[in-house]
């Protein structure tokens, strides 16, 4: 049974006036899986993620579930469920927890039942329902940040960086999630810096450098990879 592709990006080439971010990225997301782009700061996965949802302009082609990104605005990007958690989170500083979660069910009806999944994910967001986010540790406010986009139940979930800047602690929180959003067959691109973090969770990974993909495969095959190894994994 073949398993239908999710998004479907091909010869993508984006650029900022005279300056190529992206250049010739081919990239499959199939139902279900975790698929991670990773690589160095400054080599173009926000800018990936950033186009998918539809965010920027770009030559070449992006498809969500069939239908090209370019024919649609970011809202009703968002409306057919393509949710994108940016690096910088975007929370409502002064709204509690509970209230910016809220904010992430409007295209759902079963608003409650979404937020005790979210809890369950996240036991540390249900112990500060009533905190307000900017009060909050930049961990807890990455947590809040992935449990607001969990919140209108997204059919691909784009995850910017959502490791960065966070203490081991919690990092094994956000792994714990990670592994929970993917049981739950939540479809997940993932771009990350963390290259250790990505290999852990992902079905297949992309290595982004300088706009290129440089090498793309499962984890098991590019961890003995000896340019990712000795660049990313510390030898």
């Amino acid at each position: 049974m073949s398993v239908e592709s999710v998004l479907s990006v091909s010869d993508l080439d984006v650029s900022y006036g005279k300056v190529q971010a992206l250049r010739s990225v081919d990239l499959t997301v199939d139902e279900g899986a975790i698929v991670s782009v990773i690589g160095p700061n400054g080599a173009g996965k926000s800018t990936l993620a950033n186009t998918v949802s539809g965010y920027l302009d770009y030559d070449g082609t992006v498809e969500y579930r069939g239908d090209s990104v370019r024919e649609h605005s970011p809202e009703s990007i968002v409306e057919s469920g393509l949710i994108h958690c940016t690096e910088s989170r975007d929370l409502f500083g002064f709204m509690s927890v509970d209230d910016n979660l809220d904010l992430g069910a409007y295209r759902r009806g079963d608003r409650e039942e979404r937020k005790d999944l979210v809890y369950d994910l996240f036991p540390r967001l249900a112990e500060r329902r009533n905190q307000h986010a900017h009060t909050m540790s930049g961990g807890e406010q990455q947590m809040l940040a992935i449990g607001r986009a969990l919140m209108s139940d997204p059919d691909l979930l784009v995850l910017d960086e959502p490791t960065l800047g966070l203490a081991p602690i919690i990092l094994e929180d956000i792994s714990e999630g990670i592994d929970a959003i993917q049981d739950e067959g939540v479809t997940v691109l993932l771009c990350e810096q963390n290259v250790t973090f990505a290999m852990n969770h992902a079905d297949e990974i992309h290595l982004l450098e300088n706009g290129e993909f440089v090498r793309s495969g499962p984890p098991e095959e590019l961890r003995t990879d000896d340019h990712i190894r000795e660049s990313y994994l510390g030898g």
